[in-house]
């Protein structure tokens, strides 16, 4: 369980990126003072930790109401995953967690900025929402490992709160480019987490289909001999 733990808590503050958050609240807060600040910083993480209880909590309800198999949505999500990976190795806009000039230059005439761009997607985006899609589709509700996984997203969150709560100061010693670089960085970590996902996902339903073949074959051979037994 522990090794699911720590892999869960990699994805999703790769995901998350709190320090590529940072420039963003700098420049959307530009010339507001610092409660106002603190007071998007909060009531963002709120929101954020709403929406990822609640995918956490019914994600594999909705789930199985569309029809949705774990190995599918582990194929689907890894894809979705890599995606993001690429946006953040190429500084590529692929529409993951980045949001269009037309909608950018609106958050700047916002007066509150917590939901939108903030919380989503910035925080709590597709992205995020995948990941705890994934990690909690195998986990039955109220178990051990369930409260596990939730702490973990408490523990991201509250990172990701801290960080924004000391934006200038982090701003002036990372800057731009410090934040660009590491994101890169973590870009080619998530790239190779999000290959493993679809690799699972693949395993896992040429598994089953392996397995659905070889039931229909042996009833087949069962038929078969309880034939001729009989003639």
């Amino acid at each position: 369980m522990l090794d699911e733990l720590v892999k869960f808590f990699v994805v999703l503050l790769v995901v998350v990126e709190p320090l590529s958050l940072l420039p963003i609240l700098a420049g959307l807060t530009e010339g507001a003072d610092d409660a106002f600040r603190r007071r998007m910083s909060f009531k963002a993480a709120a929101i954020s930790a709403a929406v990822c209880v609640l995918f956490a909590v019914g994600g594999t309800a909705l789930l199985k109401l569309l029809g949705i198999s774990v190995d599918a949505f582990k194929i689907g999500g890894g894809i979705l995953l890599f995606m993001l990976a690429i946006e953040m190795v190429f500084a590529r806009e692929s529409g993951v967690r980045t949001i269009t000039p037309v909608e950018g230059e609106a958050a700047h005439h916002r007066v509150d900025i917590s939901v939108f761009p903030l919380a989503f997607p910035m925080i709590a985006g597709p992205g995020a929402i995948a990941t705890i899609l994934l990690a909690f589709a195998a986990v039955p509700f109220g178990s051990v490992q369930f409260f596990a996984q939730l702490a973990v997203i408490g523990v991201v969150l509250a990172l990701t709160l801290a960080l924004m709560l000391v934006t200038g100061p982090v701003m002036r010693v990372v800057g731009v480019t410090g934040s660009a670089v590491l994101g890169r960085l973590l870009g080619v970590l998530l790239a190779a987490l999000a290959a493993q996902f679809v690799i699972d996902g693949v395993r896992g339903a040429m598994g089953q289909g392996k397995g659905r073949k070889g039931g229909r074959a042996e009833g087949r051979k069962g038929g078969r001999a309880e034939g001729r037994k009989g003639g």
